[in-house]
């Protein structure tokens, strides 16, 4: 089969289409014919070498496909040969052919279509995992980070369709107004002093929700943006690995501040997260609660154009590697 192979760590230039063997399927593992794969952040770091996949998972990159069954494996039922699938992976996506625990895949919102639905799992995988985690409440406030991207233009409508008040940051006057025209009641441009913006929307109480990609650049003033009893959700380190963290600021809000990545989880709780979206996020789509994303569409040949679309600063929406 084909597959996108990373020559050494480093740019967009090191990735290259080979030959690779052939996977199956094993115990408990569907063996998905690839349609397309979502193009993720993730994906960049490690390319770059910064986000190596876990032990025993395919050195392939790709956290997300879409596809149809091409094989099942032993002690799986609910799946026939030719099924439509849209799969949650830990690595392996940017190939012909991939294999993913049964439990992480799950059938497409209805009427959408495949090479579209390959760029739906992820980001809502992440952002329905995390709220689940620190108890989100439907009508909390919530500040989301780069609303414009795959993750954020997605929370800011899961949040507003459940009741939030929902603030968000982005770096252009464009990606400010799509960020409105999707739900965000207030958007910052995080080039000015955003965390002071967020005191004056809030009235100086702050939110209770922050989901971060940014890390350590903004630690300090994502702490102080938090209510009482705030949340932080690090899931991402685009501006860096090692920040101050006040614990003094901690203890006056009694705040919390957590980090997860999803590739790292146990299966049983990916599996947990997919069957969460299927049952609630799916239907939102189909009833129109929320909209597809803004999707740019790369053919497996120009994979390296995909990552430097995403590199480019001026992206929004989601990308997707049509195989």
């Amino acid at each position: 089969m084909r597959a996108v192979v990373v020559t050494e760590p480093g740019g967009p230039e090191q990735l290259t289409i080979a030959e690779v063997p052939d996977v199956t399927a094993g115990p408990g593992e569907l063996l998905v014919r690839v349609v397309a794969a979502g193009v993720n952040r993730a994906d960049l770091l490690q390319r770059q070498g910064h986000y190596p996949p876990p032990p025993g998972i395919s050195d392939v990159i790709g956290l997300e496909v879409s596809g149809r069954v091409e094989a099942i494996g032993e002690g799986v039922t609910g799946w026939a040969v030719g099924d439509d699938v849209v799969a949650l992976l830990a690595g392996g996506g940017y190939a012909e052919l991939a294999v993913v625990p049964a439990g992480q895949c799950c059938r497409p919102p209805s009427g959408v279509d495949l090479v579209t639905a390959a760029g739906l799992l992820e980001v809502a995988a992440t952002v329905v995992s995390n709220l689940q985690r620190v108890g989100y409440t439907d009508g909390e406030s919530f500040l989301v980070h780069g609303g414009a991207g795959g993750i954020g233009a997605f929370a800011i409508q899961y949040v507003s369709a459940r009741g939030g008040r929902v603030l968000t940051t982005a770096g252009t006057a464009e990606k400010l107004d799509q960020c409105r025209a999707l739900g965000a009641d207030v958007a910052i441009d995080y080039h000015a002093d955003w965390a002071a913006a967020v005191q004056e929307a809030t009235g100086g109480r702050g939110v209770d929700v922050l989901l971060d990609n940014m890390g350590a650049k903004y630690l300090e003033a994502n702490v102080a943006s938090l209510a009482y009893r705030g949340r932080l959700i690090v899931i991402g380190m685009q501006g860096g690995r090692k920040g101050t963290l006040d614990l003094s600021a901690l203890l006056s809000k009694n705040a919390l501040v957590t980090a997860t990545s999803l590739r790292f989880s146990p299966l049983e709780r990916k599996a947990e997260v997919v069957g969460m979206v299927a049952a609630e996020v799916w239907p939102m789509y189909e009833a129109g609660r929320i909209q597809l994303p803004t999707e740019t569409r790369f053919a497996f040949e120009d994979v390296r154009a995909s990552h430097e679309w995403l590199e480019s600063g001026s992206a929004s929406g989601k990308a997707v590697l049509v195989v």
